[in-house]
């Protein structure tokens, strides 16, 4: 007899599988000739169902988390309204676009992409950005990001990008993080990424809150009017607070000291009365225009210039309710970009085409119902009409014998609409070519607006990338692959590319080379063309820089300051500073060395909000000092000092009246402190309103950045 636990390993050895040398196969064991392009009509035609390799593909990927997202798993959402200010009935004939001052429910929710749901708010990623629009015509999802455009060019290379930046299979590490081997050796041999990748390693992707970053919808969609006329659009959420971020620094001592922190952020601001606002615009780009400019309006990773192409906004989005049940809600919310209303329709962006399919088969995933839209959170507020019925989980009690149509026993309900009486109706563009697995000539700029976007930082920010790319690239193991990614940075900014490579201690390639995997011709590698740099219209631009964004208004709205205190601290002061904080919408929190009382140098007593142990420097966006009697003890403790030492290495503003500035010699900056230094504002008098006016005056200008070492000066 054959020794059982023989049998049993030749059993298990069964499953294992080595892809070494071997083609690349479907699940069903199909050699497969193009794994980088979906079939289409036309290289720039839409996505074909008949496409099984991609739909495989895509299922396969949609069905392997349970029971949270694949991506997106970790987020945050709230209730509001959309309020139309300015309608465009020639553009779109949507309802909720055609009347000013029309308001409209909406459910918006923002996330983290890599992450599971138990990772940090903090971690370096795109964010998502998705409204759920409960129109009187049906629901309308707007699914986006707080990037505008993304990592590649064709749906079927989304489940590669995602598995690339996961943990990584053979030892589920690292979580919630991209800087690591399988995620840049992905990416060193797609060119098409980096005008993505400038924008993940830029302060884009650590935002102070999620109610100071963009909204972008990524792919271009259609506006279609009464009169059928169409145009193609680009939309935009631009939020009120203006575009902020923190420090790479601050960002991983947050994670540690509060990995909710943008989740408490958006639930504590709406509580306090202090709502989220967005205003929703859009590029409008005639439909003779689209082979107009340099990039490809198909193309997922380029943008269009508000320098070529102005935003107009059309209306505006307040977050004004936390939801009621976290999970009822935030979580079990389903978004669809194929979620449309008559009015708005699709192009023929590779990636939106892919999307199209996918997003309903990971709903069936994620909970376990074709029925998903009778929960609650998902409902439409227009009446729902149709013949499904059955299927796990049905709410809905239908009555009557039919569910088919046609039908004469139910007298042929419920009834088709006709495009006069609002029945949905898709543009009517003329397709005429031959099904290929191929990308246009006019997605190959893989370079210049890469550069655009590099070129419209200010050196502070381009110094925060140079700083992210170290570490991130510092995190990979195989040197080939950090060769590549110099060879890459090259085309985009040679500058930029020798920085990294210093802080690598690397050597920047001559040349690019892509190895080619056997039975793939060299010019499908990566895709279909040579990675060339197409010269822009626009050398640079203001709306890419989070630094000189034209959105960014003078507030601090919402902002919050660590008051440190010790026993005998001047009451006034503390009093003085709150009060004119809380006029500008901000609020002052007393932080002490204990919880309880803390003792005025008037026989008062002030509530200690947290002590130094449970708050820190990190979760605040300032840090001021009053003067008091017990300066010395706060002189003398570490974690007082550890606020102020963190808050200048930060950049953020501090602020010290009355013998408190003595206080500031005692921390490692004192040397460091400049006259043209205007984030530190020190005064010899005591609760003085032209000082606390000077401090928040400062604070509007958010960040100092100047007073890190600067890369490029």
């Amino acid at each position: 007899m054959k020794n059982s636990q023989d049998e049993k390993q030749r059993d298990l050895s069964i499953n294992k599988s080595d892809g070494t040398n071997k083609f690349l196969t479907t699940d069903q064991g199909v050699k497969i000739n193009d794994d980088n392009n979906s079939l289409k009509a036309g290289e720039r035609g839409p996505s074909l169902l008949e496409d099984f390799i991609l739909r495989e593909k895509i299922t396969h990927f949609d069905h392997e988390r349970i029971p949270e997202r694949i991506v997106h798993a970790r987020g945050s959402g709230a209730h509001g309204f959309f309020e139309v200010t300015n309608p465009i009935p020639e553009l779109t004939k949507a309802g909720f676009l055609q009347e000013a001052g029309l308001k409209t429910p909406v459910f918006t929710r923002f996330s983290t992409v890599a992450g599971s749901r138990g990772s940090t708010d903090l971690a370096r990623d795109v964010r998502g950005f998705s409204v759920k629009f409960y129109t009187q015509e049906g629901i309308y999802d707007f699914v986006g990001n707080n990037i505008p455009v993304f990592f590649i060019q064709d749906a079927s290379k989304f489940p590669d990008l995602i598995h690339a930046v996961k943990p990584e299979p053979h030892n589920e590490i690292p979580q919630a993080a991209s800087a690591h081997d399988t995620f840049w050796d992905f990416i060193s041999l797609m060119p098409e990424s980096m005008h993505m990748i400038m924008w993940v390693m830029s302060d884009r992707a650590i935002p102070r809150s999620y109610r100071m970053m963009e909204g972008f919808g990524v792919h271009t969609f259609r506006f279609i009017n009464e009169a059928g006329a169409s145009s193609f659009v680009k939309l935009h959420w631009k939020p009120k607070l203006g575009t902020h971020a923190v420090a790479w620094d601050e960002a991983q001592k947050i994670s540690g000291k509060n990995p909710d922190f943008h989740r408490q952020d958006l639930w504590e601001a709406i509580e306090a009365g202090n709502f989220p606002e967005w205003e929703l615009g859009v590029q409008v780009i005639p439909t003779e225009d689209e082979n107009k400019y340099e990039f490809d309006l198909l193309d997922p990773t380029k943008l269009v210039p508000e320098e070529l192409v102005p935003v107009t906004i059309v209306g505006r989005m307040v977050l004004n309710k936390n939801p009621d049940n976290f999970f009822a809600e935030t979580e079990q919310i389903a978004f669809h970009p194929g979620h449309v209303v008559p009015g708005i329709d699709f192009s023929n962006d590779p990636l939106l085409q892919g999307r199209l399919f996918s997003y309903t088969d990971t709903q069936l995933s994620r909970l376990g119902s074709p029925n998903f839209h009778e929960i609650p959170i998902n409902r439409s507020i227009a009446p729902v009409h149709n013949n499904q019925r059955d299927g796990h989980m049905r709410q809905e009690i239908n009555k009557g014998r039919v569910s088919y149509h046609p039908n004469s026993l139910g007298g042929g309900c419920p009834y088709q609409a006709k495009i006069s009486e609002g029945g949905f109706s898709s543009f009517e563009e003329r397709i005429d070519a031959h099904k290929v697995r191929e990308r246009s000539e006019s997605f190959s700029d893989h370079f210049g607006q890469a550069k655009l976007f590099f070129n419209s930082q200010t050196p502070e920010e381009k110094s925060h990338i140079v700083k992210a790319l170290r570490f991130e690239l510092g995190k990979v193991e195989t040197t080939a692959i950090r060769v590549r990614m110099l060879g890459l940075l090259s085309q985009v900014d040679a500058e930029l590319a020798e920085k990294v490579a210093v802080g690598l201690g690397a050597t920047v390639p001559s040349t690019l080379e892509f190895p080619v995997n056997k039975g793939v011709s060299p010019e499908n590698e990566g895709g279909n063309q040579e990675p060339k740099t197409v010269e822009q219209a626009v050398s640079s631009s203001e709306a890419l820089s989070m630094i000189n964004n034209p959105t960014n208004s003078p507030t601090i709205e919402s902002r919050r300051v660590a008051i440190l205190c010790s026993d005998g601290v001047s009451e006034a002061a503390v009093k003085n500073i709150k009060k004119a904080l809380k006029k500008q919408g901000a609020k002052g929190f007393v932080i002490a060395p204990h919880l309880g009382a803390v003792l005025t140098d008037n026989d008062g007593a002030l509530k200690a909000d947290f002590s130094f142990l449970t708050a820190s420097s990190v979760l605040f966006d300032a840090v001021y000092v009053p003067h008091g009697l017990g300066l010395n003890l706060l002189a003398e403790n570490d974690d007082a000092l550890e606020y102020l030492n963190d808050a200048y290495k930060h950049c953020k503003v501090i602020g010290a009246d009355g013998e408190a500035s003595e206080l500031l010699s005692a921390t490692s900056f004192a040397s460091k402190i400049t006259n043209d230094d205007d984030g530190v504002i020190v005064t010899s008098e005591v609760a003085s309103e032209a000082f606390a006016q000077e401090f928040i005056t400062a604070m509007t200008k958010h960040r100092f950045w100047k007073r890190e070492p600067n890369l490029y000066l």
